[in-house]
């Protein structure tokens, strides 16, 4: 979209507050009350009347947003040059008549290591727990849903996409249909490479200051090389928070720790997660990244096929110059979902990780069809 163009009837949208009871005393001290985006179509009678009054009148198919690595679901409500916010494309779908009506709800699950994957760990809170169990039921209970799996669906891009995919094969009761744009998938290709970067970044925050001369590595790497931290990590998190903009490396960094926190808890460890590297030397602790893989939705498949079959619909895509390589995950995915028989549909785009909510216009009116009475 080159110009911003006027938009047709945009419908409501609101924002409510949920004190959440699971999320309440989260590891990470992050805030339990939070703020959750909908979106009501152009038509929806009463548009922002909820409760036992919203009950009179049609019913709708209910979209939940995931969003990406350091966003929440609010961002997509925000005004953009040169695009459109969620809302906005939405309801310019529904107004080309590519896809009917439908609620959208755009929940926030931020936390202070910057993201969520969607899913429970000790280290960091029971995000997937607070969706199914409280945000999902609050917004069949305060709107005129369709409230079964049957017309619930999900879609998300990035950590939202894995997000998606994942809840598809762990919660196939509560979802319905997924869409998964360039989603975490094959670590090996999309965590393993940026590893030794963060490695550098943590090693700043080394208890003791490194100088020139002689090493004797044997003894430096006494605690660093169990897969727990020895006070670096600790100290270079206390230095991001207290920061107002962060470095590429130091928010990659931040990112490498929040998915050992998702992938790899422990409750018993300094910060309640371990690290799968040798701090020091670098070298691989293949007892760690073996947790990391029981993740990776390349592998979970397998496990989960019965769940995906149930699914009305599985769509996958990525662009194919993903800068964090994320097309070749994306395609073992698809291979292994043919091999266990899961229908799906993949498809690839001529562009990289970037500002790729455009390809929307295809997903989302996919997913009404499969979700529609």
């Amino acid at each position: 979209m080159a110009r911003k163009r006027p938009s047709p009837a945009l419908g409501t949208t609101i924002v409510l507050e949920y004190d959440s009871k699971i999320l309440a005393g989260n590891p990470l001290g992050d805030p339990h009350s939070r703020k959750v985006g909908v979106w009501l179509p152009p038509g929806y009678d009463g548009g922002v009347v909820r409760g036992k009054t919203s009950r009179r009148g049609k019913r709708y198919p209910v979209l939940f947003d995931l969003v990406g690595y350091t966003g929440s679901g609010l961002a997509h409500l925000n005004w953009r040059p040169f695009d459109e916010n969620v809302p906005e494309r939405v309801a310019r779908l529904t107004h080309e008549r590519k896809m009917g009506p439908c609620i959208v709800v755009l929940p926030d699950c931020f936390t202070s290591l910057g993201g969520n994957q969607y899913i429970n760990t000790s280290a960091m809170g029971r995000y997937a727990d607070h969706l199914i169990h409280e945000i999902v039921p609050f917004i069949d209970r305060e709107f005129r849903t369709l409230a079964s799996r049957e017309h619930r669906g999900l879609f998300g891009k990035s950590s939202g996409g894995y997000g998606a995919i994942v809840h598809g094969m762990l919660y196939p009761s509560c979802w319905g249909a997924v869409a998964n744009h360039s989603g975490d998938a094959l670590f090996d290709f999309c965590y393993l490479t940026d590893w030794p970067r963060t490695l550098n970044e943590l090693d700043r925050f080394r208890k003791r200051r490194r100088m020139p001369g002689r090493m004797d590595v044997p003894k430096d790497e006494r605690g660093a090389n169990r897969g727990v931290d020895d006070g670096r990590a600790r100290r270079f998190l206390e230095f991001v928070w207290g920061k107002e903009k962060l470095s590429d490396g130091e928010a990659h960094a931040l990112m490498n720790l929040a998915m050992a926190a998702t992938y790899d808890p422990d409750p018993k460890a300094p910060l309640g997660f371990r690290l799968p590297f040798n701090l020091e030397t670098g070298e691989i602790i293949a007892a760690r990244w073996k947790q990391w893989q029981k993740h990776d939705p390349i592998n979970m498949v397998s496990t989960y096929k019965a769940n995906l079959k149930t699914l009305r619909l599985i769509y996958i895509d990525c662009g194919w110059r993903d800068q964090y390589y994320l097309h070749y995950g994306a395609r073992i995915l698809s291979k292994r979902l043919a091999k266990a028989g899961v229908k799906h549909v993949y498809e690839e785009f001529d562009d990289n990780h970037s500002s790729i909510d455009y390809r929307m216009d295809v997903s989302l009116p996919l997913l009404y069809r499969a979700l529609k009475p």
